[in-house]
C-alpha cells in the first residue's frame, strides 16, 4: 500500500492533493464531464481551480478553436491549423472519456476518493448511466469524425502529390 491510499483509507486528505471540504457528486461529476468538460470545469469541481489540468484543458480547447478556424478558412489546407486543432481535440475526447470514468467508477470508491472527509455516502442512479451512455455515443461520433476528415485529407493531398508528378 502507498502512503496516498492508506491517507485515502483512513479518512485524511492524501499527500500532494488539496481536496476541498464539500460533498462532491459522483453524477454531477459526470454531468459537467459531459457537458462542460472541454473547458475542464469537472476537473474545478473535483480539485479546485488550481488544478493544471483543468487549466490545460482551457488552453487546449482554445487552441483547437484557433486550429479548426484555421482549417475552415485554408479548406483543411493548412499544417498549422492541423496541429492546433490536435489539442482542442485531444481535450474534448478527454471530457467525454472523463465523463464514461468517473460515471463507472463504484460508489464505494468513489466516495472513498473524494468524500471520505463528509460522512455521506453517494447513492447514484440511473442518471449516471444515461450520461455514460450519452458519452459515448457523442465521443465515439466525434472520433470517428475527425478520423475520418483526417484521412480523408491525407489521401486527397496524395493524389494532389501524384497528379503533380505525373505531369
Amino acid at each position: 500500500m502507498t502512503s496516498s491510499s492508506v491517507a485515502t483509507q483512513s479518512g485524511s486528505k492524501p499527500a500532494g492533493k488539496h481536496v476541498p471540504p464539500y460533498f462532491r457528486s459522483k453524477t454531477l461529476t459526470a454531468a459537467l464531464a459531459f457537458l462542460f468538460g472541454y473547458i475542464g470545469l469537472h476537473r474545478f469541481y473535483l480539485y479546485g481551480m488550481r488544478d493544471k489540468y483543468g487549466w490545460a484543458h482551457i488552453v487546449g480547447i482554445i487552441l483547437g478553436a484557433f486550429g479548426y478556424l484555421l482549417l475552415k478558412e485554408t479548406e483543411r489546407a493548412s499544417l498549422l491549423g492541423w496541429a492546433l486543432a490536435f489539442p482542442g481535440a485531444i481535450s474534448l475526447l478527454a471530457a467525454f472519456l472523463s465523463a464514461i470514468v468517473y460515471g463507472l467508477r463504484p460508489d464505494a470508491k468513489w466516495d472513498v476518493q473524494f468524500n471520505a472527509h463528509t460522512g455521506r455516502n453517494s447513492r447514484s442512479g440511473w442518471t449516471v448511466i444515461f450520461i455514460v451512455i450519452f458519452s459515448l455515443l457523442i465521443g465515439a461520433f466525434l472520433l470517428m469524425t475527425g478520423l475520418a476528415l483526417t484521412f480523408q485529407t491525407y489521401f486527397e493531398s496524395q493524389i494532389e502529390a501524384a497528379k503533380t508528378l505525373s505531369q
